[in-house]
């Protein structure tokens, strides 16, 4: 259990840090205030993170630290209505669909320029897209995970990512007029648009620091020099510094952007505190300005100190990852049911997560369009499950359970805490558990996500975007090492679905996979929680969102 927690010097040493780098940021930000004649404008907001940013071209990221960074900096075509789900235009002004949903026309916003002053056009639109779909190199490609759930292949697939193309062609019409040409149609689009990891880049800074340069493998993946130091977008920021040593990004305003307008705040900046307790210190005592994801026990206690939690609507699921190719008796499916029978969800509910929070029943929650309460339930039965591994021949059986460190999840505010409440059910009903603890970001992901190591782990999803596809689809939709799952039936089942135009047959057709799924039971859905952002009495400005899409352009330290 030690190894889950930092211990009490190192979390003394990051409050401490955290306290030393607030006083020279305070100085700078009341220095600000006063040059503005105070109320609310300049200044620097520090904000606690709960784990370092992979890269900042957003590409190669899937995760929220990273997105959370690269959202302030780097738009995307369309873009989420503050605190909702709903479309709202960014780069681009207007976008239509023809030839049957395989054609969609971009018409984009005038006067944009990127941070270092390449213009923003129609070429450069299309040069992204171009970019993404002719990446080459196995390591590359399999970074690439939203590219890959989304557009389902590359011009030459090399890594794990083998379906064919949706991709076809990017036509610059005129300046401010992109054509993009698809070889079928996607239910998801427009909605898989506003995907943070499909910012659109200055084609400069990409060629100019070899953005594609990506090498290694496993765990040791090194990214480009653009990827670590030079990410350049249109937004109302951009980028200063990271420094990795001390867990500190920094991002200035962008004072030349017109998305919607430069930010407000001069400086924002990402300070990695992963312990949760000392996040909510560091709020305390003024060294940081808010935090995401604090511990559901702490809302109560945070508003009565004056903080303001910001509750999320749910949107998110936490599920047991089930990995068949990791030890055989985990493709009979007495065995997986079995695992969804002992875990008394109910319980962990209730004593783990926020107020709001319910057992999952499906892979697709409930505000999503696709959901359907007619699916196979696995209520807590341990009696039922020791009977189903005996018929199985699995009594006894042991798994390596994979969980992640130094990391706080919006579906796992507390990981060791939630390995511990599964891990006991399971030894319950007769399991031997054998703990695998990684780092999130020292190996954790690629371990589970690319390498198949584990039995059974802990993951989630936020939804990015309201559709099932995103959630099913990014799970189920292809054969991927962390579940090795291989059923032709849920394939074509949601390919189909993926396929079906967006309305009543769209929804449908995710709910039949739905049931499909919950039937062959390749994970266990969890929960659906409820996570929150909370910020101090003094920040203004910054809305909640379902999709953890908060921006802080907008954001004043009153």
């Amino acid at each position: 259990m030690q190894q889950l927690r930092l211990t009490r010097t190192r979390r003394a040493a990051l409050i401490g840090l955290a306290g030393a780098l607030a006083v020279s940021l305070s100085a700078c930000a009341e220095s600000k205030r006063d040059e503005a004649g105070g109320g609310g404008s300049g200044g620097t907001m520090v904000f606690g993170n709960t784990g370092n940013p992979k890269v900042f071209d957003p590409i190669f990221a899937d995760e929220g630290e990273t997105l959370r960074i690269t959202r302030q900096m780097l738009d995307t075509l369309i873009q989420n209505k503050p605190g909702t789900a709903e479309l709202a235009p960014s780069l681009a002004t207007k976008w239509t669909s023809s030839n049957e949903g395989k054609t969609w026309t971009f018409d984009l916003k005038q006067g944009v320029k990127f941070s270092d002053g390449t213009p923003f056009d129609a070429k450069a639109v299309c040069f992204n897209f171009d970019r993404w779909y002719n990446m080459k190199g196995a390591t590359a490609q399999s970074q690439m995970i939203y590219y890959g759930d989304v557009w389902g292949g590359f011009a030459h697939n090399e890594g794990i990512t083998k379906g064919d193309p949706l991709y076809k062609s990017c036509e610059a019409k005129d300046d401010h007029t992109a054509v993009l040409n698809l070889t079928r149609a996607k239910g998801a689009f427009p909605a898989a648009f506003t995907l943070p990891s499909f910012a659109i880049q200055s084609p400069t800074a990409l060629q100019k620091y070899n953005a594609d340069k990506v090498t290694g493998s496993g765990t040791s993946i090194t990214y480009s020099e653009y990827a670590y130091k030079h990410p350049t977008g249109t937004g109302p920021f951009k980028f200063e510094s990271w420094d990795q040593g001390n867990g500190q990004i920094t991002l200035v305003r962008n004072e030349t952007s017109t998305m919607p307008a430069p930010a407000k705040l001069d400086k924002l900046v990402f300070k990695v505190i992963p312990d949760e307790n000392a996040r909510k210190q560091a709020l305390k005592a003024g060294d940081i300005n808010g935090y995401d994801f604090p511990a559901p026990a702490d809302y109560g206690l945070l508003r009565n100190d004056g903080e303001q939690v910001l509750i999320r609507p749910s949107f998110n699921l936490l599920y047991l990852g089930i990995n068949q190719k990791g030890n055989p008796l985990l493709k009979k499916p007495e065995v997986r049911k079995a695992l969804a029978y002992g875990i008394n969800r109910e319980q962990f509910v209730r004593s783990k997560l926020a107020e709001g929070s319910e057992v999952a029943t499906e892979f697709v929650p409930k505000a999503i369009s696709g959901y359907t309460d007619d699916v196979t339930k696995y209520p807590y039965d341990p009696a039922k499950a020791k009977q189903l591994l005996k018929d199985a021949g699995a009594e006894g059986m042991t798994l390596k359970f994979y969980y992640p460190t130094e990391v706080t999840r919006p579906y796992m505010p507390n990981p060791a805490d939630t390995y511990t409440a599964i891990s006991e059910d399971l030894k319950a009903i007769g399991i031997n558990v054998q703990p695998v603890a990684e780092s999130w970001n020292g190996g954790y992901k690629d371990d589970v996500q690319q390498n198949g190591k584990q039995d059974i782990h802990l993951l989630g999803w936020t939804g990015d975007y309201n559709d099932a596809g995103n959630f099913v689809g990014t799970f189920f939709g292809r054969p991927k090492p962390e579940f090795g799952l291989e059923d032709t039936d849920i394939f074509n089942t949601l390919a189909a679905a993926d396929a079906s135009p967006a309305g009543d047959a769209h929804t449908k057709a995710y709910q039949e996979a739905n049931k499909k799924i919950m039937d062959a039971l390749p994970a266990v859905p969890i929960a659906y929680p409820t996570p929150a952002i909370v910020v101090g009495p003094k920040i203004k400005g910054v809305v909640a969102s379902p999709l953890t899409d908060e921006r802080f352009n907008n954001v004043t330290i009153g």
